[in-house]
């Protein structure tokens, strides 16, 4: 079995449609939503674990990339700067997976790099722009 986490963005007209259920349903692929957020005024994120044969996964993310989803893949790791970090907790609100939360009664924020998926939810949320992306590949950390 091949399994891989998905970032997928959906324009809201494409939102608004079943489009992962046929994952299952015509290309044998079960999947795991670790989170989601959808607004009828701007894109939707999902983050999805993925699983099944390499053949009908690559057929799958065709699928979804023709139906007008903007497919991206966990190749990075979310970082966060501890200098900057302020420990407001915004990050925890959006933070599908639970890897940032309150450490009490210290009242720090914790990120558990081992829960994260990689949704990019709590850098766009980053008042002080502590959180940002680390690329595997490029081993350079992306604004």
């Amino acid at each position: 079995m091949y399994s891989k986490i998905l970032i997928l963005y959906f324009p809201p007209v494409v939102a608004q449609n079943a489009v992962v259920c046929y994952l299952t349903k015509d290309y044998d692929l079960l999947f795991n939503i670790l989170g989601a957020k959808f607004s009828t005024k701007e894109d939707g994120i999902m983050v999805l674990e993925v699983t099944g044969t390499r053949e009908n996964y690559k057929r799958g993310v065709r699928y979804l990339k023709e139906q007008g989803v903007r497919v991206s893949y966990a190749e990075q790791e979310i970082w966060r700067d501890e200098d900057k970090c302020t420990h407001c907790g915004a990050c925890t609100a959006v933070c599908p997976t639970g890897a940032l939360s309150v450490k009490r009664p210290e009242m720090e924020i914790v990120f558990d790099k081992e829960k994260c998926s990689v949704c990019e939810l709590c850098i766009v949320t980053c008042p002080s722009r502590a959180m940002g992306l680390f690329s595997k590949n490029a081993e350079s950390i992306l604004p």
